[in-house]
């Protein structure tokens, strides 16, 4: 289990920095552009994606009060870019020293409804990346729809080749 949590936080920090660089080249206009998506435009989709990496990071180190990114301050794309890059190296660096019993710990929380909820660590963990990878995919449709041509391709299967067994 914990050298499959390992490969999605490389994964996941690898993925989140090849769709960021595509959105830094493009202008703040074209970052802003609304989107038809579960958000209106990249920058906002991204700012979801490092809010929700965010607020669960804080839930399994116990916060009483979750505070999100964007609650905090109005950051620019790169802002955004740089504490989302940040929060994954978290991520993975935690992943890499948690023993499996801290990975199997389970955490009681509550969700942004106030709807209390317990489960262990690794199912969270799995969740945060998969949301991500979700919401990557949003991107992906929405830099198409916005005119973008050279999207890297960011699937895990991918990211294996690449890391796992290149030689």
């Amino acid at each position: 289990m914990k050298e499959l949590l390992q490969q999605y936080a490389a994964f996941n920090c690898w993925a989140n920095q090849r769709i960021t660089e595509v959105i830094l080249k493009l202008d703040e206009n074209t970052q802003q552009q609304i989107v038809a998506s579960s958000f209106p435009n990249l920058y906002a989709t991204v700012l979801h994606i490092w809010d929700a990496e965010s607020a669960w990071w804080q839930r399994i180190k116990l916060h009483e009060k979750i505070l999100m990114p964007s609650e905090t301050f109005n950051p620019t794309m790169q802002e955004v870019v740089n504490g989302l890059q940040q929060q994954d190296r978290m991520w993975e660096e935690w992943i890499n020293n948690a023993t499996v019993p801290a990975l199997e710990h389970v955490v009681a929380y509550q969700n942004t409804k106030r709807e209390q909820f317990k489960q262990p660590v690794f199912q969270i963990i799995l969740h945060v990346f998969n949301h991500s990878t979700y919401h990557r995919g949003q991107l992906v449709t929405m830099l198409r729809a916005l005119g973008a041509d050279k999207i890297p391709p960011m699937d895990f299967s991918v990211w294996c080749r690449k890391k796992l067994y290149a030689h």
